[in-house]
């Protein structure tokens, strides 16, 4: 069963410019699709579309239809709001680059994660509290961290707390849209390590939406190159890493071999 299927997906702007075209994949269940690209290509607004959350203005043609156990196939465009917010949460959620801009600043991290678990599972009282100790627990972070308000800790822990918020709900597909940019290097691979971890342990689906080919090739099992709003070359990441087709594609794995060699030299 594939949790997401794209056909034919189109993004206008306002003016009626085509920001993403003719672009189409699908995730199986348990898969793992990386979106790759670089800024401005249309990765993060196909994301976008997924969720039926696109900018004001912003309008989308083709179908996204996603599945998810216990709930009807719902195609995303032209579905109404109520519909879309049933899916969201459950069919799939998103984790978002910036988590500071995401969280609510006015609320303390332990109520933002227990909102979906109120929604979703109908928890009250003790019982809302465990399961947000435990949430809290699965994304390495301690139970103190509840009574903080964003502001008041790191950004790989924010992210921490966006990813145990995504996962709330046990979503068939998760997201990931740049997760790890704002983070610096060390930080960066340990929430890569614990999503890694989390999707594996809950068969989920997995959409990694990044600019760093090093980073998707060790997520994703496929990938879908996006130059300028279009799917230039799709494929395995053994196929794409080892013998890439399109221009572009074989610029940007250049370009990652070249920063990897880089790096080897400096750490030598």
């Amino acid at each position: 069963m594939n949790v997401l299927d794209v056909n034919g997906l189109t993004v206008r702007a306002a003016d009626g410019r085509a920001l993403v075209s003719e672009v189409s994949f699908s995730v199986a269940a348990g898969g793992r699709l990386g979106l790759i690209g670089e800024s401005g290509s249309g990765k993060s607004l196909t994301a976008l579309a997924v969720m039926g959350l696109l900018p004001p203005g912003m309008t989308a043609a083709g179908s996204v239809v996603l599945e998810a156990p216990g709930l009807p196939r719902t195609e995303v465009i032209g579905a109404a709001e109520r519909r879309l917010v049933e899916l969201r949460g459950r069919a799939a959620a998103v984790i978002f680059q910036e988590p500071l801009t995401a969280l609510d600043p006015l609320m303390r991290v332990g109520r933002q994660i227990a909102e979906p678990l109120r929604r979703r599972q109908g928890l009250r009282g003790a019982a809302l509290r465990g399961a947000v100790g435990e949430a809290l627990d699965q994304v390495r972070l301690p139970e103190r961290a509840a009574r903080a308000y964003p502001h008041e800790i790191s950004g790989g822990q924010r992210q921490r707390v966006a990813v145990a918020m995504a996962l709330a709900c046990e979503p068939a597909l998760l997201i990931a849209d740049e997760p790890t940019t704002a983070l610096d290097v060390t930080v960066q691979s340990e929430v890569l390590a614990l999503l890694d971890t989390l999707v594996a342990e809950r068969g989920m689906a997995l959409l990694f939406v990044s600019h760093d080919l090093a980073v998707v090739a060790g997520t994703t099992d496929r990938i879908v190159v996006l130059k300028d709003g279009e799917a230039v070359e799709s494929g395995s990441v053994e196929g794409i890493v080892n013998s890439p087709r399109h221009p572009y594609t074989r610029n940007l794995v250049t370009s990652a071999r070249h920063l990897e060699d880089a790096l080897e030299r400096t750490i030598r």
